[in-house]
């Protein structure tokens, strides 16, 4: 059968069978069976399609209800599933994943309106198909590129510009000097261009640093709730293309990132942080300013980066140190109070020995 499709275009049925064809993936199973949604190992019903792409959700799949199963072209069927649960191996699971919902669940972007409560300066340039929500302030200067939709209370800066089929969710806060590249998603309570923290002290008073640089966002670049970008305080500070910014993110003010890199939940950059492409950093990890971290860099969730990081480096822990050594130093450190005990009680007998020779 050809795949259903309501009134949004969101598939809300088709068989396993197109379905693997649609994923570029290999059936295993009945490629007739109709399957209408996608959902969780536990909480997938008959007619559900769900996945597994990490090794510890592999004893979920014995006991899923799930029609059929995404997995990876590795993936055996394990010991006691079901004999009709079907599976779709793919080279990359959570791709598939991601084009599954995707089909199921297709994005619908408010309707390209203007709210009658939205502030729109005389002078602001707004494209094509443009929405603003209500309350909304665009002043005069600021531009706003075809497509792009503006939530409920975002505010503009005068000299802000925006590019073409961007999404700023409600009450976003775009500073002036701020530059945002072709479809880039910010969340609600982003703050892009608040002033860098940079203060001269002089006789036990701190005297601020005018912070007159900008913030540029390059094309498809997507920044989580309430992470906040500083200007620089000469120049720019920049976010490359297709970097993925988590909920709560902290970047300091004349940071460089580099393109597709990937920023996890409350991460801290200090200022002039420069990371290269491709760098992922853990959520929790704090980076101190003035350093450098290479292509391709891993920083682990919690890390505390006091140096700069070589290109395609793994690192861990506080102070940072190469994340297999710090796995042997965390191992060793669980065994540190018994060894303590040993020490003692070796120091004790040599001092009773050293007493018998007196």
């Amino acid at each position: 059968m050809a795949p259903r499709s309501d009134a949004t275009g969101a598939i809300d049925r088709t068989t396993l069978g197109e379905l693997a064809e649609r994923l570029g993936g290999a059936l295993d199973g009945d490629a007739g069976r109709i399957v209408t949604g996608v959902a969780s190992l536990a909480d997938a019903g008959s007619d559900d399609v769900s996945f597994c792409a990490l090794p510890e959700y592999r004893p979920h799949v014995a006991t899923t209800r799930a029609a059929a199963v995404i997995a990876g072209q590795g993936f055996a069927r394990p010991r006691g599933s079901r004999g009709d649960l079907a599976l779709i191996r793919v080279e990359n699971p959570y791709q598939a994943l991601a084009e599954l919902v995707s089909w199921f669940f297709p994005e619908v972007l408010a309707a390209a309106a203007i709210h009658p409560r939205a502030l729109i300066e005389e002078g602001a340039e707004i494209g094509e198909k443009v929405g603003v929500g209500a309350f909304a302030v665009l002043p005069a200067g600021c531009r706003v590129g075809d497509g792009t939709r503006i939530g409920a209370g975002c505010v503009l800066a005068a000299d802000t510009r925006i590019g073409a089929d961007c999404r700023l969710h409600p009450n976003v806060t775009v500073y002036p000097g701020v530059v945002i590249g072709d479809r880039v998603v910010v969340h609600a309570g982003v703050v892009l261009g608040a002033d860098g923290f940079g203060y001269a002290t002089a006789g036990g008073r701190h005297l601020k640093i005018p912070q007159v640089g900008g913030v540029a966002i390059e094309d498809d670049v997507e920044i989580g709730a309430n992470a906040c970008i500083d200007r620089a305080a000469l120049g720019v500070t920049r976010i490359g293309r297709g970097t993925k910014i988590d909920n709560l993110v902290q970047i300091g003010h004349n940071c460089d990132i580099g393109a597709d890199s990937v920023l996890s939940g409350q991460v801290g950059l200090g200022g002039s942080t420069r990371l290269g492409k491709g760098v992922m950093i853990g959520g929790q990890a704090g980076l101190r300013g003035h350093l450098s971290v290479g292509d391709g860099a891993m920083i682990a969730g919690g890390a505390g980066v006091t140096g700069s990081v070589p290109a395609g480096s793994r690192v861990a822990g506080y102070p940072h140190l190469e994340a297999s050594r710090w796995r042997r130093a965390m191992a060793a450190l669980k065994s540190l109070p018994d060894l303590v005990k040993r020490v003692r009680r070796l120091e004790a007998a040599l001092d009773g020995r050293d007493k018998e020779h007196e």
